[in-house]
């Protein structure tokens, strides 16, 4: 049976993970595989901390999240391992902290929505997205809720595997830092507030 999806939550009770997904090192930070990584860092501006490496193989910053009164204890996680190793530092986290998957927030790239759109989800498939892949494997359930930032298609007959490994263009970066702001946003709502309040918030956008 699929867990329920997350409720509202006033700041008591079982904290979220907050996953942003990537490539670790300097070759692949402005990838467009990267862009959760990129929102993992916005989420550690509003918590007010940095990342600090862990056992379970990830960078790893614990704090709130939400607006004063309303705030929600959340663990932000960055993997050390490459985007299909995923699955081994996630599945640890959660673990460590106690986190069912139901409460492991997943942010990542996805090809199959125009650039900068924000769209969430409740379980699913992976869509061949190899990081997807192997946190549903190692968390043995695919019903964790998924913040998918649009990248767009590749262009032509370009391979969308060696589309996502090149950085964003000139013309998408001058709009980068709004489209990352607006998928915190939605994070953030989604912990907060619950996931139907962020579709409701965000998928008209």
């Amino acid at each position: 049976m699929a867990e329920s999806a997350p409720r509202r939550n006033s700041g008591a009770g079982e904290p979220f993970l907050l996953v942003g997904l990537g490539n670790p090192g300097p070759r692949y930070a402005g990838n467009r595989h990267n862009v959760g990584f990129l929102v993992a860092d916005e989420l550690a501006e509003r918590v007010g901390g940095s990342f600090k490496r862990h056992k379970t193989g990830a960078d790893v910053l614990e704090g709130r999240l939400g607006l004063p009164g309303a705030t929600v204890r959340v663990g932000l996680v960055k993997p050390h391992s490459y985007m299909n190793l995923s699955g081994g530092p996630v599945s640890a986290a959660a673990r460590f902290f106690g986190v069912p998957a139901a409460r492991v927030v997943v942010v990542h790239d996805e090809l199959d929505l125009d650039y900068g759109v924000v769209r969430l989800k409740l379980g699913g498939g992976d869509n061949g997205h190899n990081g997807l892949r192997s946190i549903t494997k190692s968390l043995g359930t695919p019903d964790y809720p998924r913040v998918r930032f649009g990248v767009g298609r590749p262009p032509g007959r370009m391979d969308p595997a060696q589309y996502v490994l090149k950085d964003f263009g000139s013309a998408e970066r001058r709009e980068l830092s709004q489209h990352v702001d607006n998928c915190a946003d939605a994070v953030q709502t989604l912990v907060t507030s619950g996931l139907a309040a962020a579709q409701n918030s965000f998928h008209g956008r």
